[in-house]
């Protein structure tokens, strides 16, 4: 509860509160809310990972003072009181900023970056290239899965490590991309072959063998005149053993459907396993035609080519997809998890597509093959609130079209095997769901902590 207490006084010193953008003076805050934090982390909860199919299937909760925050602070007294808040103006002083909190969903969480000032910065082996180096994150959960995401702008490429952090050791760094819009002058592709005692990375996601808490991040960012070409980072945590937390459906989504183009992979050569960018490239053309700005509408082999992945090209790399949503000016793009489909339904309601990572078996038969995962774009639901849509893998031979429904309960259990990963891309200034878990970047501050100012 001291930890608590003294961050909501270090953020009254710093001149008030804000959730979801509002002043909080005042007024009581959520209860899992407990920290403020001045480099604008953002910290969201939500859940992992499915793995495209080109590439094969891959594969706590922190309690917090109940009485923490304001009303935990009348339990105080006046003179400990004034104590904490000359301590909460050391602690915002020295970068040692630290958040007790209670995660509403112990699956998931999901943390945002849109400033950087408390990154180290270092120069980089290149001209014009930095490495930034984060403080050590502290995530509302314990988690044994993570993927990181980024948008940055046309011409600036990038290199994203992550280490965890245990209370005797930390891992190494090891890599979860290098990105660059041209790969003649700078890779885009995963990195195998990182496996250790520790864990590894499936091609994306760093796979941990134990749970850690914390978490350190390296990037390395040049290619643009001056490196600060970064707009956004989110962090997607995920405790593989906890439980998805269910919710009541969110009816206002039901009998909605979104006016998604429809393409099919299959009309393209070489497009067999291309349901990653034929989503892509369905949303994309979604916001060209909302937005009024043909440039978004690309065709599906020109989507598959911005995002390949090394010299196979690969196109099932879920942050290599978002950061090409993401590298367009005034789009927002990131990998996330949701909890449960009711999440979706807000999305739908809000008109903004998902694209959602299912198991294969959604759409066709375990007698076919193995499984190697699905990408499919949710557009909508029907009046009974099974799921509507664009699923890119249907059969081009027999002409069946790209809308399809399917049963809620079936989507439910498919999508599962993916623990609900979601891209989700949509205008920075789009009207975004009520968070109700914190499953997404809503641009508030959130529970979590960081701590020092990395080394």
């Amino acid at each position: 509860m001291r930890l608590d207490v003294e961050n909501e006084m270090a953020s009254r010193v710093r001149g008030g509160l804000r959730v979801n953008g509002a002043p909080a003076l005042g007024r009581r805050r959520p209860n899992w809310w407990t920290g403020f934090f001045p480099s604008r982390m953002k910290y969201s909860q939500t859940g992992a990972r499915a793995f495209c199919p080109l590439t094969g299937f891959e594969r706590a909760k922190r309690a917090g003072c109940p009485r923490a925050g304001l009303a935990g602070a009348k339990c105080l007294g006046g003179r400990r009181l004034v104590l904490l808040l000359a301590a909460a103006v050391v602690l915002a002083a020295s970068g040692a900023i630290r958040a007790a909190s209670a995660a509403p969903d112990p699956r998931s969480a999901f943390i945002s970056f849109t400033e950087f000032s408390r990154f180290t910065r270092s120069p980089g082996a290149r001209t014009n290239e930095v490495i930034l180096l984060s403080p050590e994150i502290t995530a509302p959960i314990a988690w044994d899965e993570l993927v990181l995401s980024w948008n940055v702008p046309p011409g600036v490429y990038l290199k994203a490590e992550a280490r965890a952090l245990y209370p005797e050791r930390a891992t190494r760094y090891y890599t979860l991309g290098q990105w660059s819009d041209d790969p003649a002058r700078f890779p885009r592709r995963s990195v195998p072959g990182q496996r250790d005692a520790d864990g590894e990375v499936r091609m994306d996601t760093l796979a941990l063998n134990h749970a850690a808490r914390r978490v350190q991040l390296r990037l390395t960012v040049g290619g643009a005149a001056e490196p600060s070409g970064l707009k956004f980072l989110g962090v997607s945590f995920c405790n593989t053993a906890a439980p998805i937390r269910k919710l009541a459906p969110n009816r206002a989504a039901w009998g909605k459907v979104l006016p998604v183009p429809e393409r099919r992979q299959g009309e393209y050569e070489g497009g067999g396993g291309w349901c990653s960018p034929t989503s892509l490239s369905m949303v994309l053309a979604y916001w060209g035609e909302r937005l009024q700005r043909p440039e978004l509408n690309y065709t599906v082999p020109e989507t598959a080519r911005a995002i390949a992945d090394g010299p196979r090209a690969d196109t099932g790399n879920w942050p290599f997809n978002t950061a090409f949503a993401g590298r367009h000016p005034g789009l927002r793009a990131y990998v996330t998890r949701l909890g449960d489909i009711a999440e979706m339904e807000d999305w739908i309601a809000a008109g903004i597509p998902v694209i959602l990572s299912v198991s294969s078996y959604l759409t066709r038969s375990p007698a076919s093959g193995p499984d190697y995962g699905h990408l499919i774009v949710c557009v909508g639901f029907t009046d009974t609130g099974d799921v509507v849509a664009n699923n890119p893998g249907v059969s081009v031979r027999k002409n069946v079209r790209a809308r399809q429904v399917y049963a809620r309960e079936q989507v439910v259990r498919n999508w599962a095997r993916s623990k609900n990963t979601v891209y989700l891309i949509y205008p920075e200034t789009a009207a975004i769901p009520a968070n109700r878990l914190g499953h997404w970047d809503d641009g508030s501050a959130a529970a979590g902590a960081v701590e020092g100012k990395g080394q």
